[in-house]
């Protein structure tokens, strides 16, 4: 039911988005002069890529309001005793932790541009660049999501080791390249995130 409802508000966004992000661009084509099918056409090539690169960082927003279910779902079923512990955190604060990482992810992709342009020689250089920085933003996002069920106002005290998030994250970022697998890969990333963080903390014991 989660992925029903991530994958259907995530499409509606999409489609909002892209219908606006289209009348924007077939009416600045037309301001400069790409009057009938040009501007269509530009509009036409510009939009999917536009999405395409923008899927993650809406799809991972979108999963933020949802989270709270699915790690709920896997402390239930796999961690009961971690289940008895948790807080589930309110709707304000799910907003909040949303609008966060979508900062984060917009911020730490826009400084990874550059980096990327100096190694656009190499071909595969600018898409090794943008799958490190989303692993990273993932891993952390994706464990976080239990873990701020557990923490105690430790927020920054994530047990999942970087390594272990960082290809979780590389996983997830992956899966999201491959189309109609990437509307899932979201829900599958918050579910493998819980089991790192619940695993850690069942080993040392429950919450800190």
């Amino acid at each position: 039911m989660v992925a029903i409802k991530s994958i259907a508000i995530t499409l509606a966004l999409f489609a909002g988005l892209g219908g606006a992000f289209y009348f924007g661009l077939a009416a600045l084509g037309e301001r400069l002069g790409a009057h009938g099918g040009w501007a269509v056409l530009f509009a036409l090539v510009l939009v999917p890529i536009a999405m395409w690169l923008l899927f993650r960082i809406v799809a991972l927003a979108v999963l933020q309001f949802f989270a709270d279910e699915v790690v709920a779902a896997v402390e239930a079923r796999h961690y009961p005793a971690l289940a008895a512990t948790a807080r589930a955190l309110p709707f304000r604060r799910d907003l909040a932790n949303s609008l966060r990482g979508l900062r984060r992810a917009l911020g730490y992709n826009a400084l990874a541009l550059p980096v990327a342009g100096l190694v656009m020689f190499t071909g595969i250089g600018p898409a090794l660049v943008f799958l490190t920085v989303n692993a990273v933003l993932l891993g952390r996002e994706l464990t976080d999501m239990a873990w701020l069920r557990h923490c105690a106002g430790d927020e920054a005290g994530n047990p999942a080791g970087r390594g272990e998030r960082m290809l979780l994250g590389a996983a997830i970022a992956g899966m999201m390249l491959v189309p109609l697998v990437n509307l899932i890969a979201p829900v599958i990333g918050a579910a493998a995130g819980a089991h790192l963080v619940l695993r850690r903390l069942g080993q040392a014991g429950g919450p800190r």
